[in-house]
């Protein structure tokens, strides 16, 4: 009998044979050079995967992931493949996509302890308490989760912004143009809800001079 992860291996092996009919030479490159126009900072959420829904081939999209699409700034991982994609890669865009109906937010949304997961989830307890008026003026729960969704996206693309990352790529090579969008898991469209063009003005407090 089959077990469960043999048919991964059996899949992957029909996949790369199909892709080699298609095109002799796919791997060849592929192996050769790495050159994506795009980083994804994405949801860990198995329904939303980066080259799927963007129509992408391998190579196109460098692909971060974490719950609830998150950029914190102690987050070493994340400012690791951050630097990496900007600074090596030279990405030009950088794309944060959450998706409706999140589990991670709407956990966030409760006084529920979830243990280790805490620690992460209080980020976007934060974003919850800078916009919690108009939340709870929602009339249903799915409306305030997903509210909560579009409001998280923006704070993330508003903390990559923030990064003295992205600054000094701005100041150098005047990208990445940064853009927030979330996933509809019942549609499959992605709806753009916030951007901020390479060199966009954000408060003093959070720019770098010495950069």
């Amino acid at each position: 009998m089959m077990l469960g992860h043999e048919r991964l291996l059996l899949e992957n092996k029909a996949w790369a044979t199909e892709k080699v009919q298609d095109d002799p030479q796919f791997f060849e490159r592929l192996a050769d050079v790495q050159t994506p126009e795009y980083l994804w900072i994405g949801c860990s959420d198995s329904r939303v995967p980066a080259n799927e829904i963007t129509g992408t081939n391998p190579g196109e999209i460098f692909v971060h992931r974490n719950i609830a699409n998150m950029v914190v700034h102690t987050d070493l991982n994340m400012l690791s493949v951050l630097q990496y994609a900007v600074q090596v890669l030279k990405v030009k865009h950088v794309i944060v996509c959450g998706h409706y109906g999140c589990g991670g937010v709407k956990a966030a949304m409760t006084q529920h302890s979830f243990g280790m997961i805490n620690k992460w989830l209080r980020n976007i307890k934060d974003v919850y308490r800078f916009h919690e008026s108009e939340i709870e003026a929602l009339a249903t729960d799915d409306k305030k989760v997903n509210r909560l969704i579009e409001l998280n996206v923006k704070e993330q693309v508003m903390n990559l912004a923030k990064t003295s990352i992205v600054q000094k790529a701005w100041k150098e090579n005047q990208f990445p143009h940064l853009h927030g969008w979330v996933y509809g898991l019942d549609n499959g469209i992605l709806h753009p809800i916030f951007e901020m063009q390479a060199g966009s003005k954000l408060e003093k407090i959070y720019t770098f001079d010495n950069l």
